[in-house]
C-alpha cells in the first residue's frame, strides 16, 4: 500500500474512532463470556448462568416442582435453593409463578415434559422477565442456562472468556 494510501487510511481511523459518540458505543452489541454471575430475583441470589447458544429456551434448577390451579389458572410451585457465589451461604426460595407453556425436550436419555414459568434476573446490568423451563439441575455444573432467545437481547458471546461483567441491575424498589 503506497505511504499516501497508508497515512490517510490511519488518520480516517484516529478521526472516526475520536468521533464516535458514547451513543453510538452504547449500541454496539456487547460480549459477554461463556459463563458469567447473574441473580435470580427477588431472592438475590447470585449464581454461576452458562450462556449456551445451543440452546432456544432458557433452563433454571427447581425442586420439589408442582402444578396447580389457581382462579381457573395453571400455575406452578417450586424451590430454588443454590449456593450464592458472594456470600457463599445457601439461599432457599419457594417461587409460585404462572405456567407459561409446556416445554417437550428430546436428548439422548429420551424426552420429557418441563414447565415454563417467567422469571425476573439480572445480568451484565440489564434486568431481564424470561422464560425459563425448569428442571432439576442439581447435577449441572451451571444452574441457571441462557437460551438464545434470551441471548439475542443481550448482546455476542465469546466463548474464550468467563465473568466479563457484574450483574449489577438498580433496584426495582429505589
Amino acid at each position: 500500500m503506497p505511504s499516501t494510501i497508508k497515512t490517510l487510511f490511519v488518520s480516517t481511523l484516529i478521526t472516526a474512532a475520536a468521533t464516535t459518540t458514547p451513543a453510538a458505543l452504547a449500541d454496539t452489541p456487547r460480549n459477554l463470556g461463556w459463563i458469567e454471575q447473574g441473580v435470580i430475583e427477588p431472592a438475590d441470589m447470585t449464581v454461576k448462568f452458562k450462556l449456551d447458544t445451543g440452546a432456544l429456551t432458557s433452563s433454571m434448577h427447581a425442586e420439589d416442582i408442582e402444578r396447580f390451579e389457581r382462579d381457573g389458572e395453571q400455575w406452578v410451585r417450586f424451590k430454588v435453593a443454590l449456593e450464592d457465589v458472594k456470600s457463599e451461604d445457601v439461599v432457599s426460595e419457594i417461587f409460585e409463578r404462572p405456567l407459561e407453556r409446556d416445554l417437550r425436550v428430546r436428548g439422548a436419555g429420551g424426552s420429557e415434559e418441563r414447565p415454563v414459568v417467567r422469571m425476573d434476573v439480572c445480568i451484565a446490568g440489564e434486568r431481564l422477565n424470561e422464560e425459563f423451563s425448569l428442571r432439576d439441575r442439581s447435577n449441572m455444573h451451571y444452574p441457571v442456562l441462557l437460551g438464545r432467545r434470551t441471548l439475542d437481547r443481550l448482546g455476542n458471546v465469546d466463548s474464550s472468556r468467563t465473568f466479563t461483567a457484574e450483574p449489577n441491575c438498580v433496584s426495582s424498589n429505589a
